[in-house]
C-alpha cells in the first residue's frame, strides 16, 4: 500500500495512546477501591497495578488477535477494500483513546472495550453500510450495562450484609474474624484462581479440563485457607470488646484479602484488555504487510510491550482522577467493604466467563461498590455520582462511534 508507512506510524501512536488511556481509566478504577479504603496508598497501588497489569499484558496477552473485536463486523466485508480496514482500525484507536481521555478528565469510569466497539461500529457503518454491523452483538453489549453491575451489586449487597451481621457488628468482631477468615480465604482464593485460569491465562491455551481446573483451584484454595488461619491466629488480642485496636486489626486482615483479590483482577485485566490497544494495531500491521485482510493477526512481543508500558504510564500519570471517583465519591470504603466489592466483582467475572455473557470489568466493579454502599443504607450512597457514571456508560458507544467516523473520513481524505 502506498500510504503504508504514514498510516502505520499513526496507528502505532494511536495504539500507545489507547494503552495510556486504558491505564488512566480502566486500571485506575480497578485499583480505586484499594486506595479509597486505605488498604493501599496511591503510590503503592500504582506499583502493584503496574506489576500485575504489565505481567498480564506481556506474559499472558494473546499472541493472536482477532481482526474485528467481539465479532461486531465480518472481516470478509473488507476483502475488496482492505484500505478501509486500515483507515478504520487506526481511526478506532484514536477515537476510543480520545473518548477515554475525556471520560478520565471528568473522573468517569467507563469501559475501554465498549469504547473500541463503539468506534468499530462507527467506521463500519459509514464505510460499509449499516447492514455490515452485527447489531445483535451490539444489543448484547448494551444489555450488559444492566446485567454486569446488577449481578455484582446483588452479590456485594448480600455478601456485605452477611459480613456485617455475623462479624463486623458482633460482640467480639476480632474473634469472629479469626473464625471467618480461613473460610473467606478459601472462597477468595478459589475465585481468583478461577479468574486467573479462565481469564488471565486463557491465551496460554493450558487446555485444562473442567475436572483439572477444579482440582487446581480447590488445592490452591485449601493452601490459602491454611496459611490464612496461621496468620490470623497471630493477631494480638484485646480484653476490651469496644477497643478500636481490635477493629484496626480486623480491618488489616480484610485489607490483605482486598489487595490479594485486586492483584488477580489486575493480572486478568492486563492479559485481556491490552487487546483493546494492540488488537486494532495488529490488524493494521498485518493488512499493510499482506495487502489483504486476514481473520486473525499475529501479535509480536513488541506490541505486547507497547501495550504494557502504555497501561502503566497511563495509570501512574492520570489514574488518580478515576481512582478518586471509585474509591471515595460513591461511598466511604473501608478494607472490609472494599474487599467485598472486589470479591463480588471477581465472582461475577467467573460466572460471566462460564456463561459466555458479555461483561465489562468497569461496570462490574462499580456495581459491586454500589451494592456494598446500599447494604449500608441509602443515605451512604452518592446517587449524583452514580447518575453521572451511568450517563457516561450510555454515551460511550455513540461517542466512540462519532469520533471514529470523524477520524475515518480524515484518513480517507488524506490517504484515500
Amino acid at each position: 500500500m502506498e500510504f503504508g508507512l504514514p498510516i502505520l506510524v499513526i496507528a502505532i501512536v494511536g495504539g500507545l495512546y489507547m494503552a495510556w488511556a486504558i491505564g488512566a481509566n480502566d486500571v485506575a478504577n480497578a485499583m480505586g477501591t484499594s486506595v479509597g479504603s486505605g488498604a493501599l496508598t496511591l503510590k503503592r497501588a500504582i506499583i502493584v497495578a503496574a506489576v500485575f497489569e504489565f505481567a498480564g499484558a506481556v506474559l499472558a496477552g494473546s499472541s493472536v488477535s482477532k481482526t474485528i473485536r467481539k465479532g461486531i463486523v465480518d472481516p470478509d466485508a473488507f476483502a475488496a477494500n482492505p484500505e478501509l480496514l486500515v483507515f478504520g482500525m487506526t481511526a478506532s484507536l484514536l477515537a476510543a483513546a480520545v473518548w477515554l481521555n475525556i471520560a478520565t478528565r471528568f473522573g468517569w469510569p467507563v469501559s475501554t472495550t465498549h469504547s473500541i466497539v463503539g468506534a468499530i461500529v462507527g467506521f463500519s457503518a459509514v464505510g460499509l453500510g449499516m447492514d455490515a454491523v452485527s447489531w445483535g452483538k451490539v444489543g448484547a453489549i448494551v444489555a450488559s450495562w444492566v446485567t454486569s453491575p446488577l449481578t455484582s451489586g446483588i452479590i456485594a449487597f448480600v455478601g456485605f450484609s452477611a459480613l456485617r451481621k455475623f462479624v463486623l457488628e458482633s460482640d467480639d468482631p476480632l474473634r469472629r474474624t479469626r473464625i471467618a477468615v480461613p473460610y473467606l480465604a478459601f472462597l477468595t482464593t478459589l475465585i481468583i484462581t478461577l479468574v486467573t485460569l479462565w481469564k488471565g491465562l486463557k491465551h496460554l491455551n493450558l487446555d485444562l479440563s473442567a475436572q483439572g481446573t477444579a482440582i487446581v483451584a480447590i488445592s490452591v484454595s485449601f493452601v490459602g485457607a491454611v496459611i490464612a488461619r496461621q496468620l490470623v491466629s497471630r493477631l494480638p488480642d484485646t480484653q476490651d470488646p469496644n477497643d478500636t485496636f481490635q477493629f484496626s486489626n480486623m480491618e488489616r486482615v480484610f485489607a490483605v484479602l482486598q489487595v490479594y483479590t485486586a492483584c488477580a483482577v489486575a493480572f486478568a485485566h492486563g492479559s485481556n484488555d491490552v487487546a483493546n490497544a494492540i488488537g486494532p494495531l495488529a490488524a493494521v500491521v498485518a493488512t499493510i504487510q499482506a495487502g489483504a485482510v486476514t481473520a486473525k493477526s499475529a501479535v509480536p512481543i513488541w506490541m505486547l510491550l507497547l501495550g504494557g508500558v502504555g497501561i502503566v504510564v497511563g495509570l501512574s500519570t492520570y489514574g488518580y482522577k478515576v481512582m478518586a471517583t471509585v474509591g471515595e465519591k460513591i461511598t466511604h470504603l473501608t478494607p472490609s467493604r472494599g474487599y467485598v466489592a472486589e470479591f463480588a466483582a471477581a465472582s461475577t467475572i467467573v460466572v460471566a466467563s462460564q456463561l459466555g455473557m458479555p461483561i465489562s470489568t468497569t461496570h462490574t466493579l462499580i456495581g459491586a461498590v454500589i451494592g456494598v454502599s446500599l447494604a449500608r443504607g441509602v443515605a451512604a450512597t452518592n446517587f449524583g455520582i452514580i447518575g453521572q457514571i451511568a450517563l457516561s456508560w450510555v454515551i460511550t458507544l455513540p461517542a466512540g462511534a462519532g469520533f471514529a467516523v470523524a477520524f475515518f473520513y480524515l484518513f480517507k481524505t488524506l490517504f484515500g
